[in-house]
């Protein structure tokens, strides 16, 4: 009697347990085989909820004094510094010392550093002249020619869909610029497709998901494990299919010492090139915390990728500013956006000229 009770009791629980299995299956999207990616978040179908509007996602619009914000944590010594030479003279070596220690404390690098200061000593050879103002002048000068003379506006194909690679390893901000992106290009009025191509951290896809969901995109993802290459063409071919403007790719953010992984991005490259597609950007993600660090994860990224711009994040929570002119210098490729802050908004086109009067600017910091 007892055994036919326990026989009963179990086979109640397996019922009960296969029941609630199929209740939390019957919510999930479906799973597609690995390299047959699938369309999650059709516009206008997330929870029922109408796609948000362009009004809806549109970035805050910007001003000057958001470059300022930027780079407040690095602008400190140099106000307080510029402020000095200004009311100095080129004949103090304080001033040079102090200088070139600003210069290294930001993390512009020993050699940019050394090029800056002997270039703005020879201008004022050139010009025969100790006077502060000059010295000001001739070191922003210096700093100005390490920014390389290209375009920063972020391109788009004549013909759509435009595709937008981003690379970079994990933890610079990679989803979060994606995500960004995105609600800069749709309050545009473009369409836009992200293309979940980091299939190899589980919660990358997720993450897009949600960027997806905040700014009205649509999503392609897999399953874990997929080949990236084809998430990236099938959401080309959906998006040409469905006449989407834009598609903005997400991939693997691994170490760069694995030349396997390098590989990949290559091949994530030319799959992004093919018909119908037209790759206009392929855009590092480097964060401005890391760096000279991070300069040689970036090396390796371009290589592998051939990169067209940089989006240099987090810049806000750094004192090493310096870096944005280094990583031009070293990598060779504008600088076309920059991270200021959480906002959607706090991603901005970036400029120069602003960046160094923001950084440049003398006394109210001092």
């Amino acid at each position: 009697m007892i055994t036919e009770i326990v026989v009963v009791a179990v086979l109640v629980i397996l019922i009960a347990a296969s029941a609630v299995y199929l209740v939390a299956r019957r919510g999930r999207p479906k799973l597609t085989a690995p390299g047959s990616p699938t369309l999650v978040q059709p516009r206008g179908e997330v929870s029922g909820k109408p796609a948000p509007s362009a009004e809806e996602v549109a970035p805050e619009v910007t001003t000057p004094g958001d470059m300022r914000k930027g780079v407040g944590r690095t602008r400190v010594p140099f106000s307080r510094l510029f402020g000095r030479i200004l009311g100095g003279d080129s004949h103090d070596q304080l001033l040079w010392d102090e200088l070139e220690e600003t210069l290294l404390l930001s993390d512009l690098g020993l050699d940019l550093t050394s090029k800056v200061i002997e270039g703005a000593k020879k201008q004022l050879v050139a010009n025969d002249s100790a006077d502060g103002v000059l010295m000001a002048n001739a070191v922003r000068s210096e700093l100005r020619s390490l920014f390389v003379d290209r375009d920063r506006e972020l391109e788009y194909s004549e013909e759509s869909p435009t595709v937008w690679l981003v690379v970079g390893v994990n933890g610079v901000g990679k989803t979060t610029s994606i995500g960004k992106l995105s609600a800069m290009v749709s309050a545009d009025g473009k369409r836009v497709i992200l293309a979940a191509g980091d299939t190899f951290r589980a919660a990358a896809a997720d993450q897009l998901q949600m960027w997806a969901e905040r700014t009205g995109a649509d999503i392609v993802r897999s399953v874990p494990g997929a080949d990236p290459s084809s998430v990236v063409y099938d959401s080309i071919q959906r998006a040409a299919a469905r006449g989407y403007d834009v598609v903005i790719a997400d991939t693997a953010g691994r170490l760069h010492t694995k030349s396997n992984l390098m590989d990949e991005l290559h091949k994530l490259r030319r799959t992004a090139e093919k018909e119908p597609g037209h790759l206009t950007e392929v855009l590092l993600v480097l964060d401005a915390t890391t760096g000279q660090n991070g300069l040689v994860q970036a090396r390796e990224f371009a290589k592998a990728a051939g990169i067209t711009g940089v989006i240099l994040t987090k810049l806000d929570g750094s004192a090493k500013g310096g870096i944005a002119l280094a990583a031009e210098a070293e990598l060779g490729v504008p600088i076309k956006m920059v991270g200021i802050g959480e906002k959607v908004s706090d991603l901005i086109l970036f400029s120069p000229d602003e960046f160094l009067d923001a950084l440049l600017e003398a006394g109210n910091d001092a």
